[in-house]
């Protein structure tokens, strides 16, 4: 069993960790947005950590551990979050025990969970949970509310045959018949398309090799496909200049940005392709992840520092010092919506699912959030009680 690797004391240390973060953890469910997803102004953002940022872990995470971190982001007001992979284990070790976590996640209203499947047999084995009991004396769990599938394929075939061992041409091939039965099934369809900028074993990738794999998913029936700056390499003007090519052929409307933060431009991506006319985007809350298969690329950028970066300007308050007569200013303030996410939630997790392995945060606003809320009760506790 895959999960025999993790010794007893690893697991008490858990265990232990996940019931001291409970006791400062409200489990009661946010406020729901009314906000519309027509609303121009409108950010979904697709949490991508309990499976692309941990696909890349060194050591086993148990699957209770998983689930607890897919319960806590629906908490915190995420309503798309990616639960896990059927990817054969061999390959990806760390998405064994999908079916479990699955089984362990509770419901949340306007809350959708995604798997990644890879091929046939994965999808097979979804739906193969997704099934409900036919008994009528049955006692089980319901089956989790998993409403769409990610389908993935590459730029290049360098990258391909690294990834699933077959060119661009086969991975679009093998995929067809997986969306086809996927959307038989009722589910939704979404593709990623990786290497968009570079790739690690041939290099600056020609935009017009990311606008045809994006034009033949849209085409198997993906309502939307994600394209992925695996190697994080990816600057402004590159981003733009691949999404000009894109765009030729695909609809931005049913494009998302999948910028990981290597190089440290990800959020300056997003601001570029948010002005292009893009909606979506996937982050991993505490920057969690890598690519197994792209060698030195660092995790996805930080759902703390989207969300900052997109509505942060609202924690400021009002102006401290007034200008000149004291007339109060007309202040810019971001028009982004990213609906009913709660900022200084989402830190505590990027806390705590860090402490779990072992690190610290790597989310910029995460770690900005929880210093500031340490030096102001230390400044309490330095006043002591008023009387």
């Amino acid at each position: 069993m895959l999960y025999s690797s993790v010794t007893s004391s690893c697991t008490r240390i858990l265990r232990s960790t996940l019931k001291t973060s409970l006791k400062s953890f409200s489990t009661s469910q946010p406020t729901l947005s009314t906000t519309s997803s027509t609303n121009p102004n409108f950010v979904k953002i697709v949490e991508v950590g309990p499976r692309d940022g941990l696909q890349n872990e060194p050591k086993p995470i148990p699957p209770p551990i998983k689930a607890e971190l897919i319960n806590r982001l629906a908490i915190s007001g995420l309503r798309n979050i990616e639960a896990g992979s059927f990817v054969s284990p061999k390959w990806v070790p760390q998405m064994a025990g999908t079916a479990e976590v699955l089984a362990l996640i509770d419901s949340f209203p306007k809350t959708g969970y995604s798997v990644l499947v890879p091929n046939q047999k994965g999808l097979d084995d979804l739906l193969e949970i997704l099934s409900p009991s036919i008994s009528p004396n049955s006692h089980a769990k319901p089956p989790p509310s998993v409403t769409e599938v990610a389908i993935f394929t590459s730029a290049t075939d360098a990258f391909s045959f690294a990834n699933t061992n077959v060119s661009v041409s086969g991975s679009l091939e093998r995929l067809a018949p997986v969306a086809r039965r996927a959307l038989d099934a009722g589910l939704k369809v979404r593709g990623y398309v990786s290497v968009v900028v570079t790739c690690p074993f041939s290099g600056r990738v020609d935009p017009r090799r990311v606008r045809d794999v994006s034009r033949e998913l849209v085409q198997m029936g993906c309502y939307e496909v994600s394209l992925g700056d695996t190697t994080g390499a990816g600057t402004p003007a590159s981003i733009r200049g691949m999404l000009e090519e894109v765009a030729k052929e695909v609809d931005v409307g049913t494009l998302a940005g999948h910028f990981h933060d290597t190089n440290g431009t990800a959020t300056a991506n997003i601001m570029t392709a948010l002005d292009f006319g893009l909606r979506t985007f996937d982050a991993s809350v505490g920057g969690l992840g890598g690519c197994p298969y792209s060698p030195g690329a660092t995790g996805n950028v930080a759902t703390e520092d989207v969300v900052y970066a997109l509505t942060g300007d609202r924690l400021f308050g009002d102006i401290g010092e007034p200008y000149g007569n004291g007339e109060p200013s007309e202040t810019a303030q971001s028009r982004w919506d990213v609906g009913p996410i709660d900022l200084a939630r989402l830190a505590e997790i990027g806390e705590w699912i860090s402490g779990v392995l072992g690190r610290e945060t790597t989310s910029r606003a995460g770690k900005a959030l929880l210093a500031r809320r340490k030096r102001e009760e230390e400044r309490k506790r330095k006043e002591g009680p008023k009387l």
